[in-house]
């Protein structure tokens, strides 16, 4: 069986110099690009000698073209770089595996648009074990609704992330006011704020040190209540779970899809 080719957008970044080595370890796949922006100073390096593994014969390019294309695409970069990638996706019809967070409301169109054309895997978080629990909290919130209960989101992170809340609190944030038809939240609580809402969501982010990521939901009722908690202890889960988003969504017709779908939940 051929290998599949991968190429890493964001690849000179902490998850895309993951990336570069895990994929470079897999019997299954093959680096076929390795790509950031045109303004890094390693351009035109070769990115395992950027990664510290030897070289591989692919060089840092700002670019991804017929010259480099390759079966599947995973993207760790920003927001501001989300939508080159999106858009050369789509003129080379190559799949995307997309992880990027903090993406505006008219980013977020433009790939349920390019979902039209090309297989789409988005996830603000490609771990395993947060999807999982993201259907534990729809489980709970959906035996919750109607129950007066109230749902506290706390997440925490590394000091370098720029966005907060994080993009996975707010997608528990998402699948619980699905199911609970809460309508307003609130970052954080300063001063005199008076009685909590009930129909609200309340989201507390932490930056402190090299946390990779941890997420606690609070679903307080009168005299009980459930923490779901999910805990990171190193970045590499999110690097193996977008390795295999990449493999399912190889192959597959256009769409979007989630690691629900990866996961068979």
């Amino acid at each position: 069986m051929p290998k599949c080719s991968i190429a890493v957008h964001g690849a000179a970044g902490r998850m895309g110099q993951r990336l570069v080595t895990l994929i470079s370890q897999d019997e299954d796949l093959t680096l076929s690009a390795a790509i950031d922006v045109s303004q890094h100073p390693k351009i035109g390096t070769d990115v395992g000698v950027i990664v510290g593994i030897g070289s591989v014969g692919i060089v840092l390019s700002d670019t991804f073209s017929n010259s480099n294309k390759a079966d599947a695409v995973i993207d760790f970069s920003n927001a501001s770089a989300m939508e080159k990638i999106l858009a050369a996706c789509v003129s080379l019809n190559t799949p995307l595996v997309l992880a990027t967070t903090g993406l505006s409301s008219a980013q977020e169109k433009q790939i349920h648009n390019a979902a039209k054309a090309i297989p789409i895997l988005w996830s603000p978080n490609t771990g395993m074990a947060v999807n999982i629990a993201f259907k534990l909290a729809q489980t709970a919130a959906k035996s919750l609704a109607g129950q007066n209960a109230d749902v506290e989101i706390l997440e925490r992170h590394h000091h370098h992330k720029v966005d907060a809340p994080s993009g996975t609190a707010l997608k528990f944030g998402e699948i619980i006011a699905r199911e609970m038809g809460q309508n307003q939240s609130t970052h954080g609580r300063k001063g005199i704020v008076g009685e909590r809402p009930g129909d609200e969501i309340g989201y507390h982010a932490i930056r402190v040190g090299d946390n990779p990521g941890e997420h606690t939901i609070v679903f307080g009722m009168l005299g009980e209540l459930i923490e779901i908690t999910v805990r990171v202890t190193n970045r590499d889960c999110y690097a193996y779970g977008a390795i295999a988003a990449a493999k399912y969504i190889i192959g597959c017709s256009a769409g979007l899809y989630s690691m629900k779908d990866v996961l068979g939940l």
